[in-house]
């Protein structure tokens, strides 16, 4: 993702912020200035602002921290002016793994909104609570808003439904007793039928909530369709989809060379090579977006994809796919026994998914 700014590091996991976050805080700036408040109160609300950044990125640690523990690592957290996101190598697939990883978010604001409910006084009185809530945040209701965005951080993300931690919860739970793509079917329908609801309810109430509602609903059909996808490539291996028969380059020749293979051949894609050794890749986007920028004159390597990732012929393919669709680009050079003997990239991949899938239907229509 573009236009992020690295804000440390945690855990071997590198905390990043998108750009668009500092709109979020002129946001807030601009709010208070046209309700009337002054300059206190702005820096109050964007330091509350600040604290409730800082308890989403400890609650994406604490999934990243419980995924570690099952031997997946947490790429990087993103801060966005949505919330954050966890970018984990895979997801948890055995339901204990992903009850565990998903309940480990919501439980961390649990712990600081129960944290916070010992220092504060809450009103017993819920005319009073919301009278000192919607006076905006300040030095006497700083900590009690904490502990509500906490709590209801909380119950929203344990919402029933995919993409929040909930829905993850619930397809877990029916894990133990259905088969995966079965318990993802169950749980998507669930968590569209609680989506439909917060169309209703937005309709009637907010209008904010019917835009939570559709996110959910789609999102929902997302997954599905995400679990079918690893479904149909189960039992298979690198060597099934691997392409071996690949067009190399020389790195020193110029691009126009590389547009005249692709105007003249079937070749999208080249190995580049320099003394017979591989050095980079190269494939059509990155050709015609350097000769759109630089010409038909411009060199090879000067183009190509330097950073080459290797895979074993006999990996199973649900165990790299995304690593695969991570750089749609990229092209990952196939091994066996240590040598180079072909080359798989996502267009490979997804003609082989949709070959299967159309082989499955016919069998399945036969029978």
């Amino acid at each position: 993702m573009k236009g992020l700014f690295k804000l440390g590091t945690v855990a071997g996991i590198g905390i990043f912020m998108h750009w668009t976050f500092a709109f979020l805080i002129l946001f807030v700036v601009f709010i208070n200035y046209k309700n009337g408040q002054n300059s206190m109160q702005a820096v109050w609300s964007v330091l509350f602002i600040l604290c409730v950044f800082i308890t989403v990125v400890l609650h994406e640690l604490g999934h990243a921290l419980v995924a570690k523990s099952y031997n997946i690592k947490t790429k990087s957290i993103t801060l966005l002016p949505i919330g954050g996101i966890a970018n984990l190598e895979r997801l948890p697939e055995k339901p204990s793994e992903e009850l565990f990883v998903a309940i480990a978010g919501p439980l961390v604001n649990f712990v600081l909104a129960l944290t916070t409910y010992f220092f504060i006084s809450i009103p017993s009185d819920s005319e009073e609570l919301a009278v000192q809530l919607s006076s905006g945040v300040n030095a006497n209701n700083f900590f009690l808003n904490f502990y509500v965005v906490n709590f209801t951080l909380a119950v929203f993300n344990l919402i029933p439904a995919f993409p929040m931690d909930g829905g993850r919860v619930l397809r877990a739970l029916l894990s133990f007793r259905l088969d995966r793509s079965v318990a993802t079917k169950v749980a998507v329908r669930i968590g569209q039928f609680i989506a439909i609801g917060f169309v209703f309810f937005g309709v009637a109430y907010n209008p904010i909530l019917i835009l939570i509602g559709l996110f959910v609903f789609f999102y929902a059909q997302i997954e599905v369709e995400s679990v079918a996808f690893k479904n149909v490539l189960k039992g298979y291996t690198v060597r099934n989809v691997v392409m071996k028969e690949y067009k190399t380059i020389e790195a020193n020749e110029l691009l126009k060379n590389a547009i005249a293979i692709i105007l003249h051949s079937e070749h999208k894609k080249f190995l580049v090579t320099q003394n017979g050794i591989v050095v980079g890749t190269l494939n059509k986007s990155q050709i015609i977006k350097a000769f759109s920028e630089k010409g038909d004159e411009e060199y090879v390597y000067n183009v190509m994809d330097s950073d080459l990732s290797f895979i074993d012929i006999d990996t199973p393919l649900e165990k790299i796919i995304e690593r695969v669709y991570e750089k749609k680009s990229a092209v990952l050079l196939v091994n066996e026994n240590e040598r180079l003997v072909g080359i798989l990239d996502a267009d490979i991949l997804s003609e082989f998914v949709l070959i299967s899938s159309i082989k499955a239907n016919r069998i399945s229509q036969m029978n």
